[in-house]
């Protein structure tokens, strides 16, 4: 028998003990720490941009093309694209949970590679990008600038901000370790921007394409090759490299460029038709922080990797760089997800604690002696230590739900360790030495001990098995718990009953009651003792010796190897004089203490005998009436049926994750300059609402319809931290509700929503829900919104729902130039240059690169801000016919009011309007899942509706 090897080698016994607890606490701190195991599907993301194209036409040329190859990828779940105003293009294709996210890059690829040539030869030119796709975003870092105190404006405005975070923060973020991926809001990349004149090109006899070509031909990389390169003849002593001016740099260096020269000689530059600057590429969108300019770099997590050691280590880059910032530049992480984490994970911690001390105390209670309250609190340690190390061989993280596993393994794990005890007790009382009387109680319980672990076990493992995001949620938190029961199995049936027999080793056999038994020991004070001083001491240390405890910008400092090392050395060197201290008083009070244990042990017996004798009564009483007791059974078996039928499905609870998201929408066609001025209403009632730290706005986009338009605004709300927001007044569901109430009242101009935090980071930009309503037959736009309008107006009149909206508009007003053909024929006019002046002209037209700060950036070609103000300016544009002569636009094509979708989203290749909503307080997700399906049915033949991100998992799961 396997216990009585170790029965008769309990030294062996201790030390298989001590590696099993050794090799957990080193797994269990290089355990990465999560919020949840990792759930997020794979994402690959395609983007492509058409500049000076409308929605349409990057639909109908870029979308098409390419979805038309990639839809059906292997392990595709679904994929939805938009095609936005400004001509950006982004396919985001998700894949099946567990995907390998490289392979699928890979076949996504080789599909958009077949696509490639059908695409337009701009949009091939630019490039189509296809990358992995790492949707849980980290930290936001946003990087502002103090005011001038002698000019009172800002040292640095947005553009130099912007290009400061790309060419010095963004890199270095990057390489930071765990990091999946770095983007910046409000991005205004340099470009070397020519702001042309048409009247001056006119005068002038010039077109734009005349400045585009002279610009490809002077703004050109030359390779100019070496002198003295063999084969040379003998004797060549020296060997040089010769260089030249090929990309220009400076924006004078490109206003000097010539154009044209007359036969007077005359000569025509550059700057006499231009403005020439080094400004931004893109202008679409802002980013502020509390109200001023500061650009957000954003940092997303790599799959798998420790968000709280990223987190820290992203800190600890950022304080290096500071020291390298210029005058007045500041940064602030105001968005940060880990402080949530960080609460979530350390609760669970504390309720762990929390649970071994109540076994512990339980146990102490009940079999009143120190040395039998030690075997199962060490099977306890070892059981659930030894957890860890598996959880590190099986890729498991430290998250909720394993951590919540170990949580409910205690008490099982505990039982084991008591059935060895009081088999053996049983063995002794009989009159069996110690060492027999721990082989006979191991004869006994071996089998029982093993046939409850497999039932146990046979409970837990199916759910490690189930597909999907369940299976995903509950595979970590199953083999948690059946490792630990595991662990405890076979460490009953063979070190136990060994630490058993050398515990109780001078017990004489056949006496029990109060024969050596003992509450507490003296050494019990010397523990408690180091383990205050340690709790009260540690952190005033620290903060002497330099430790870092936090400063404005983050929640917490990082802990390095040197702070970790410290940290650990501080706490022996105050556990020493507590223990001493607490080991001297020990031997002073241990026995009146221990006495007053007995007399309190001695009440408890007398209560729990009695409750052991009404107990039995009852039980016999249920025997004799047994109909009685099984009719009641079947009652309650009946009421646990109805309950389960009523009680509401969800998915995640929502919980106070300390940011919440606002989607501001004004009406159609609003400029960027008034949806700026909304979002700084909005900004102000946010930051002067109780338990709000800082808004983070970015004017001229949706995240929470991934769109880009003029009249979206987008807001992040950070909350304080959850240690200053423990009134439940300033939760983030009442800090919800008031957001709600002001905006409505005070900001009439525009469709002001307010959402929680997405329920799983990475699934969705905000909280709720998302329906995605499809138009199947010939499109029809306005048909299409006008029904996903009704139906989240439906939605809203629903008594569970609220916060319904439809983010697609068909109806946005727009100028459509209709050119006739006919006439750009006979007047010797190439179609091709109306449109290219049209596109230079109006939508910025890329030429080629330049270097600088150790980039290439993109030279752009736009007509000046004066020249794009209305439709009358269009037709004073110029093209030349064939015959050299300048014929302006106005006469070949007439400008007309029109309308159309500013944003084009399509679902699995479908023309799609979303309708985002949540459910209101009260009422489960499943719950506003199955409503909006029932509302659904109501759509045309033509129509249909499909759920999408977390909708979709949840109805899946």
């Amino acid at each position: 028998m396997l216990a009585r090897f170790f029965i008769d080698r309990p030294v062996l016994a201790w030390v298989i003990s001590i590696v099993i607890v050794l090799l957990g606490g080193i797994a269990a701190a290089l355990l990465p720490v999560a919020e949840f195991p990792e759930i997020t599907p794979p994402t690959v993301r395609v983007t492509a941009s058409y500049p000076g194209a409308d929605s349409r036409v990057v639909a109908d040329t870029v979308a098409a093309p390419i979805e038309q190859q990639v839809v059906g990828v292997e392990g595709m779940m679904y994929m939805s694209s938009q095609s936005n105003y400004d001509g950006t293009y982004t396919l985001d294709v998700t894949f099946e949970i567990g995907t390998d996210v490289n392979m699928a890059q890979v076949l996504v690829q080789n599909r958009v590679a077949i696509a490639e040539p059908t695409l337009p030869d701009v949009v091939q030119t630019i490039g189509v990008a296809v990358k992995k796709l790492t949707p849980d975003v980290l930290l936001g870092i946003s990087l502002y600038s103090e005011d001038d105190p002698e000019t009172g404006r800002p040292y640095y405005d947005s553009l130099y901000l912007s290009n400061y975070a790309t060419i010095n923060v963004k890199d270095a973020v990057a390489r930071v370790e765990g990091v999946g991926d770095v983007v910046i809001l409000g991005q205004q990349d340099y470009s070397m921007r020519v702001w042309l004149d048409p009247d001056k090109l006119q005068s002038r006899n010039l077109t734009v394409n005349d400045v585009i070509r002279v610009l490809r031909e002077q703004n050109v990389q030359v390779a100019a090759g070496r002198i003295g390169q063999p084969p040379v003849p003998t004797g060549q002593g020296f060997q040089y490299t010769l260089t030249t001016l090929g990309r220009l740099i400076e924006a004078d260096q490109f206003a000097d460029i010539i154009l044209k020269t007359g036969s007077d000689g005359e000569v025509t530059y550059l700057r006499d038709v231009s403005r020439t600057e080094l400004g931004a590429r893109n202008q679409d969108t802002l980013c502020r922080l509390d109200g001023r300019p500061a650009p957000a770099v954003i940092v997303f997590l790599l799959p798998g990797a420790n968000a709280l050691d990223t987190a820290d280590g992203i800190k600890a880059k950022m304080r290096e760089l500071e020291t390298r910032f210029p005058k007045g530049l500041h940064y602030l992480i105001g968005y940060d997800t880990t402080p949530f984490i960080r609460e979530s994970v350390n609760e669970v911690f504390h309720t762990l604690r929390e649970s071994v001390v109540l076994v512990s105390l339980v146990i102490l209670l009940f079999l009143q002696d120190w040395k039998a309250l030690l075997l199962p609190v060490i099977d306890v340690a070892v059981s659930l230590v030894g957890t860890f190390a598996v959880m590190g061989l099986m890729g498991f993280t430290l998250n909720n739900l394993t951590l919540f596993g170990l949580v409910l393994a205690i008490g099982i794990v505990v039982d084991d360790a008591i059935v060895v005890l009081e088999n053996i007790e049983r063995w002794l009382e009989k009159g069996l030495p110690v060492r027999e009387a721990a082989i006979e109680a191991m004869n006994e319980i071996t089998g029982p001990i093993f046939a409850i672990t497999l039932v146990l076990s046979s409970v837990l493992l199916p759910s490690a098995f189930l597909g999907g995001i369940t299976g995903q949620f509950f595979r970590q938190f199953a083999l948690t718990i059946s490792v630990s029961m595991i662990i405890s199995a076979i460490n009953a049936m063979t070190m136990t009953p060994a630490r058993a027999a050398w515990i109780f080793a001078g017990r004489e056999p056949g006496r029990h009651g109060d024969q050596g038994k003992e509450a507490l020991p003296w050494w019990s004070f010397a523990l408690f003792g180091g383990l205050a001083t340690v709790w009260l001491l540690t952190p005033t240390l620290g903060a002497w010796l330099g430790l870092p405890a936090g400063d404005g910008h983050d929640e917490a400092a990082p802990a390095g190897l040197r702070d970790t090392l410290l940290t650990w050395a501080i706490s022996a060197i105050g556990f020493l004089p507590g223990a001493v201290a607490g080991g001297a008083l020990g031997r002073f009070l241990i026995r009146p203490v221990n006495r007053a244990l007995d007399a309190c042990f001695r009440g408890f017996n007398g209560i729990f005998e009695r409750t052991t004798h009404a107990y039995g009564k009852t039980v016999a009483w249920c025997l004799r009436q047994s109909a009685i007791v099984l009719l009641v059974y079947a009652g309650l078996i009946g009421l646990t049926g109805l309950g389960f039928a009523r009680v509401p499905s969800g998915f995640v609870p929502i919980q106070d994750k300390g940011y919440l998201v606002v989607n501001i929408q004004l009406p159609d066609s609003a400029s960027l300059e008034r949806t700026a001025e909304v979002t700084e209403a909005v900004e102000k009632i946010a930051l002067e609402t109780p338990g709000v730290a800082h808004a983070v706005a970015v004017p001229g986009t949706s995240l929470v319809l991934n769109a880009n338009s003029s009249n979206y605004g987008n807001m992040f709300i950070i909350l304080k931290p959850f240690d200053e927001r423990r009134d439940p007044s300033l939760s983030g569901e009442a800090i919800i509700g008031r957001l709600r109430g002001r905006v409505k009242r005070e900001v009439p101009d525009a469709r002001v929503l307010v959402f929680e935090a997405p329920a799983v980071r990475g699934l969705g930009n905000a909280g709720g829900f998302k329906l995605m309503v499809e138009a199947t037959g010939d499109v029809d736009f306005d048909a299409l919104q006008a029904r996903a309008d009704d139906l989240a107006a439906r939605g809203n009149r629903q008594p569970g729902l609220v916060g319904l909206f439809n983010g697609f508009r068909a109806g946005t007003p727009q100028l459509y130039a209709d050119i006739d053909r006919t006439k750009v024929r006979t007047m010797g006019v190439a179609v091709t240059d109306v449109f290219d002046a049209l596109q230079a002209f109006l939508g910025s037209y890329y030429v080629n690169d330049f270097n600088r700060f150790g980039r290439t950036w993109q030279v752009n070609v736009q007509a000046d801000a004066p020249f794009r103000v209305d439709a009358e300016t269009i037709k004073q544009l110029k093209v030349r016919n064939a015959d050299g002569d300048m014929v302006p636009l106005g006469a070949v094509a007439e400008v007309r009011d029109s309308s159309g979708p500013v944003q084009i989203t399509r679902y699995n290749t479908l023309p799609t309007a979303s309708i985002n909503g949540v459910p209101r307080p009260g009422t489960s997700t499943g719950d506003a899942l199955a409503t909006m399906e029932k509302l659904s049915r109501s759509l045309p033949r033509n129509m249909t509706t499909e759920w999408t991100e977390v909708s979709f998992l949840q109805k899946q799961a």
